[in-house]
């Protein structure tokens, strides 16, 4: 782990800005934890959550989002279900292909303002931050 380029960890603080909400299409893959918990914040039962709010894609559960590529629970000033936020969007921005390379991390960083700023995380605490990525 000491030889990765952020092995003296990195700062970041989410600024709720949006911007990982926002802008191009994507996927925001749910496992069954992260059903639960979005649609026990919404009141309401998984199966009405589903479908009303995600879609299959190649087997797998992905949030709908708006033909703009916004996600359907961003709205300003920010998400609407923040502490229930999938796995996926609580792991960002320390997502595999963002860590690569600093290159990377850099680009991403210029559209977002919460990136390079607040508490440092381990990287330690980075790892687990990927691994939930790659578990969902």
């Amino acid at each position: 782990m000491n030889n990765r380029w952020y092995s003296q960890g990195l700062r970041f603080s989410c600024r709720q800005c949006g911007s990982c909400c926002t802008g191009a299409p994507g996927y925001v893959w749910l496992s069954r934890e992260d059903i639960g918990a979005m649609a026990e914040a919404l009141g309401i039962d998984c199966r009405a959550f589903l479908q009303k709010y995600c879609r299959r894609v190649q087997g797998r559960i992905s949030l709908l989002e708006y033909e703009n590529g916004d996600c359907v629970f961003y709205n300003s000033p920010g998400c609407a279900l923040y502490s229930a936020r999938p796995a996926q969007c609580r792991a960002f921005p320390f997502w595999p292909q963002l860590l690569k390379s600093r290159g990377r991390w850099e680009r991403e960083k210029r559209r977002c303002p919460g990136m390079g700023e607040g508490e440092t995380h381990s990287p330690g605490q980075i790892e687990e931050f990927k691994a939930m990525v790659r578990g969902s």
